[in-house]
């Protein structure tokens, strides 16, 4: 399945939503995306992973990749919606302390606004949900 990509805006806030795969074949598409938002200055981004079913190392190193970019310009890459094994994914390569995740995509647009209340991904309580009973 090829990568779907969809761009809107809220609140001054550019949203890509993600559905398919970010593979090793299928990044091009969103890096073009995202250089598009850069070179018209838009550097808060957040992705909506929520249909997006499955994440490769190239796929992943691409999210770094963006994230890197979009900070240096000062602004920021903010992650919502991602299923049980994208979040897996994320603990495993530790990348859980480099992004911020969200459950909402209020809550993700919110954190742009500093003097808006947010409600960030809980982590420690999915792993403890998550945990294998003994």
């Amino acid at each position: 399945m090829a990568l779907d990509i969809k761009e809107s805006t809220r609140e001054g806030v550019a949203v890509i939503t993600l559905k398919g795969r970010l593979t090793v074949g299928e990044s091009a598409g969103l890096r073009e995306t995202v250089n598009q938002l850069t070179a018209a200055s838009r550097f808060n981004v957040v992705m909506d992973l929520s249909l997006l079913d499955y994440i490769d190392s190239t796929g992943l190193g691409n999210l770094v990749i963006y994230y890197t970019s979009l900070k240096k310009q000062g602004g920021a890459l903010k992650l919502v919606n991602l299923n049980k094994r994208n979040i897996e994914l994320l603990l495993l390569t530790k990348l859980h302390t480099v992004f911020e995740v969200f459950t909402d995509l209020n809550d993700a647009v919110n954190s742009f606004f500093p003097d808006r209340v947010i409600k960030r991904f809980d982590i420690l309580s999915f792993v403890q949900q998550n945990e294998p009973e003994k």
